[in-house]
């Protein structure tokens, strides 16, 4: 992992961008949707900058650059077409401990914007890394036609519900299930309105059933992608996960996991007493196990296999 991923706010906080021209239009259009505090520093402004600055959107410092314009800075972008004075923002930021990027030259920056699929509150970031733009762009483009377009209505309103549902359901993982079980019905994948939503929310409050554990056994196999889509599914729900003691907590399988569910490796002799014990307490368990060898790993367990067995395609 070359950059850790992270969302950051930069509410009212005041950031910085360096340079006035087109490349800055394209940054200030996203620092504004996080309602960061902008200031540009340049002597000349783009028309649409200027736009903004007479509107009171942005802050226009109407001056070459000094070093003394980054004081206060959360964060700094330099974006003008001179590659001296793009360096020289960044030695001066970086001296004042504040993060920069120098637009277009990943070994100035010491962070670099994704490719945003932007649902709000809802935001996947995809990123390469600045190996391959024109891959995430097309990672993108995918996802855009994919994910549903009332996620933004699904997450206002599940986030509106937070204190409701803590009245209901007590622990985590009744609530986790819960959510899972609403996310996942027909009506609120096509739901329009929150009246429907809410329709949907109080029929499954009124007839929530009682916790049960599940066992899931996922044939790994030697490549991801031959994966079908429900044994990723079921990897996602798992709270639980058993992959075999070889193959190490890091292993590509085990990452494709909830990240959040807990994980242990397993050998045969103690693999009965570990799933039924997690059973009894309700829990979803997601045991890995290698193309060929998920035969074996049934021969422990209790005849016949009481689960979903998902092989490798």
């Amino acid at each position: 992992m070359d950059y850790f991923p992270i969302f950051l706010s930069v509410k009212q906080r005041k950031v910085t961008v360096i340079g006035g021209g087109e490349v800055a239009c394209r940054k200030v259009d996203l620092l504004r949707k996080a309602d960061a505090s902008i200031h540009v520093v340049s002597p000349k402004l783009h028309n649409y900058l200027a736009t903004l600055a007479n509107s009171g959107h942005i802050h226009w410092v109407n001056k070459c650059y000094e070093k003394c314009d980054l004081e206060g800075s959360y964060q700094v972008w330099a974006t003008t077409n001179c590659p001296s004075l793009n360096h020289r923002v960044h030695q001066d930021a970086t001296a004042l401990g504040i993060w920069i990027n120098v637009v277009d030259d990943k070994d100035y920056c010491d962070f670099i914007t994704p490719s945003i699929v932007d649902r709000s509150p809802i935001q996947v970031a995809i990123s390469s890394g600045g190996a391959s733009p024109v891959l995430v762009r097309y990672l993108r483009e995918k996802l855009e036609t994919q994910l549903p377009h009332n996620l933004s209505l699904l997450a206002s309103y599940a986030g509106e519900q937070r204190e409701r549902i803590k009245q209901h359901f007590s622990t985590v993982d009744e609530r986790r299930k819960f959510w899972e079980l609403y996310f996942r019905h027909s009506a609120v994948e096509q739901a329009q309105t929150k009246e429907e939503l809410e329709q949907v929310f109080v029929d499954l409050l009124n007839h929530d059933a009682e916790a049960s554990g599940a066992l899931y056994l996922i044939e790994t196999g030697s490549d991801t992608e031959l994966l079908t889509l429900k044994a990723l599914r079921l990897m996602q729900q798992a709270e639980f996960v058993l992959y075999p003691s070889e193959a190490g907590a890091d292993d590509e399988f085990v990452d494709l996991c909830r990240r959040d569910a807990d994980r242990a490796p397993y050998e045969g002799g103690n693999l009965i007493s570990q799933v039924q014990q997690m059973l009894d307490e309700g829990l979803r368990v997601c045991i890995l196990a290698p193309k060929d060898k998920a035969p074996e790993v049934l021969k422990p367990l209790e005849q016949p296999f009481s689960g979903l067995y998902i092989p490798c395609l």
